[in-house]
């Protein structure tokens, strides 16, 4: 663990200290400190303080960057819901909750340990050690189909596929409030949050182009069924174009608000279609609405 000391003068006094570290420290975002000042890694004259305690002259700031965990993914005898499998790759119907890759606070009890087993680590190597098999992501809240591919070669004609946008991904999803129009396109730059690194935003700044296709099926006192297709496919694009646009996607705790009854966004990946690396022949694969999006849209009717 790596220990650092922070003197406050008249230059650094009366800023928060999350802000005061981040400043100081080029290697810690903001959202990171936070993380250390909540696990009880950073001290100001000795003492824990909260992200809210503002510098003061003389204060010392003390704070510990622990040492990073080396991920490794195992197998683990989890159940997984397999839609479609052969020798190149496989279709997964994945629950809402369960993420897809270890990473820092999720090490194990993911997708991805589930499909090592499933598979007897026979997964494409591209993505390393973490992320075998993984060619595209959905977050942990959000329910619904991915590709995972065998080999490298499938791994590589189904990236080239996402990459070109020919690759089909339907989304559906319920959001608030009624849309302008019933169909239309959401053409809007996707980066990084500048305050809060852990999130995306609409911006023209270290941004790239997304664009989503959206079509309301069905509406209800203040909420809409929703169709969303991607053309591109950048980290929480239809939730944050559709909260870009005044509709976030119910449930959505980080670009909306939460919703009593649900855990997380009610977002689910439908359906998905491309080119088989084999075959050379489309394929298209399609999923019920799981029964979590099911008792919303019955609890909203």
């Amino acid at each position: 663990m790596n220990k650092y000391s922070i003197s406050v003068s008249m230059e650094n006094e009366d800023i928060r200290v999350d802000k005061l570290i981040a400043e100081s420290c080029s290697e810690l975002t903001r959202s990171a400190v936070q993380k250390l000042i909540e696990n009880g890694n950073v001290f100001v004259n000795g003492r824990i303080v909260t992200k809210n305690y503002r510098s003061k002259i003389n204060d010392i700031v003390e704070f510990e960057i622990p040492k990073p965990v080396v991920l490794e993914a195992v197998p683990q005898n989890i159940p997984v819901d397999i839609l479609y499998e052969d020798d190149d790759l496989l279709i997964v119907n994945k629950p809402k909750g369960m993420v897809v890759h270890p990473a820092a606070g999720n090490p194990d009890g993911t997708l991805v340990n589930a499909l090592m087993y499933h598979c007897e680590g026979k997964l494409s190597s591209i993505n390393g050690v973490i992320r075998p098999g993984i060619v595209h992501r959905i977050d942990k809240m959000t329910s619904g189909l991915l590709i995972v591919c065998k080999n490298d070669v499938s791994h590589n004609f189904i990236a080239e596929q996402i990459k070109a946008h020919s690759f089909t991904r339907e989304y559906y999803a319920v959001n608030c409030g009624h849309f302008k129009t019933h169909e239309g396109i959401i053409n809007a730059p996707i980066g990084r949050d500048k305050t809060d690194r852990k999130k995306m935003c609409v911006t023209e700044i270290n941004s790239k182009e997304a664009v989503t296709r959206f079509a309301v099926l069905e509406e209800f006192n203040n909420y809409a069924l929703t169709k969303f297709t991607l053309e591109t496919g950048r980290t929480h694009q239809i939730r944050v174009h559709s909260a870009y646009v005044g509709h976030p996607v119910l449930g959505d705790d980080v670009y909306g608000k939460p919703f009593k009854g649900i855990d997380g966004q009610c977002l689910h990946a439908k359906k998905i279609g491309f080119i088989h690396p084999a075959t050379k022949e489309y394929m298209e694969f399609d999923s019920d609405l799981p029964d979590y999006f099911m008792r919303i849209l019955n609890k909203i009717k």
